[in-house]
């Protein structure tokens, strides 16, 4: 087996949770795709292949420091008051909990390579594989697929494992991904490959 990171990216309360801030935009895809079901899964066939299993995050400090006044996206989780490091909104959901083995990377921005310690964990682990999945499709994990590529990493993304605010925009991003990576359904993966 190729030496593999699997990662959730961005599977947090804020997000997903069925009660979470963004219930009624992305939580909807969420459910009606079955995206937690369907990453619990593949994060136990990911163990049961020895994969190593990271989960991103995106936070900040209360008073969002860390975080771009100019960007459109991060300056509407100021004004919200989502995504705060240490609170149940930045959490990975917990039907998909993370294992004390796995790693815990924060990142400030929608990139996960970004200022974040994927790199250095990816590089200490020989890692030359990496799964991706996560929320959104056309953010993170778009971001995530073309850094992985341009790393030299093989990609490949989980695609019933990841959501957008709609369903077209979770297809498009997807469309694009193409050129990365492979595009598989979590069920159709050979984990031992």
């Amino acid at each position: 087996m190729k030496k593999t990171l699997f990662l959730v990216m961005d599977m947090m309360n804020d997000l997903v949770a069925e009660d979470g801030f963004n219930a009624q935009t992305y939580g909807v895809q969420v459910r009606e795709r079955g995206v937690l079901e369907n990453t619990g899964d593949a994060i136990s066939a990911a163990r049961a292949a020895a994969a190593l299993v990271g989960y991103v995050r995106v936070g900040f400090s209360s008073d969002y420091r860390e975080a771009p006044e100019a960007s459109p996206i991060f300056s509407g989780a100021r004004k919200n008051g989502i995504f705060q490091l240490g609170t149940w909104g930045t959490e990975v959901h917990a039907s998909i909990a993370p294992q004390p083995q796995d790693f815990d990377i924060v990142k400030h921005r929608v990139s996960p390579f970004y200022a974040t310690s994927l790199e250095a964990i990816l590089r200490a682990n020989k890692v030359e594989r990496i799964v991706m999945c996560g929320v959104s499709t056309n953010g993170v994990v778009h971001s995530g697929a073309r850094e992985a590529h341009d790393r030299d990493y093989e990609v490949v993304v989980l695609e019933d494992c990841c959501a957008g605010v709609t369903p077209d925009e979770h297809m498009h991003a997807i469309a694009c991904m193409g050129r990365y990576g492979q595009i598989v359904a979590s069920t159709e993966f050979d984990w031992a490959a």
